[in-house]
């Protein structure tokens, strides 16, 4: 399932990262790589907040659908 239906305070781990290769480079160089845990902070409107490699980083709708776990 896409990182944008997990709901707030829930760990998951990163199962795959689609996407243009381009797309796929930028969100391994944020942490998102398969097999990392992500922990989501938040969720407002689809976008994220998420806690990867002891970071928080916040990501778009569209980024986030990317992300399967």
């Amino acid at each position: 399932m896409p990182l944008t239906l997990t709901h707030a305070g829930e760990q998951v781990y990163i199962k795959q990262v689609g996407g243009r290769t381009e797309t796929r480079q930028f969100l391994e160089k944020l942490g998102f790589v398969v097999g990392e845990m992500v922990t989501v902070i938040s969720e407002i409107e689809g976008n994220v907040i998420v806690q990867v490699k002891d970071s928080r980083v916040a990501i778009s709708k569209e980024m986030a659908c990317k992300i399967m776990v």
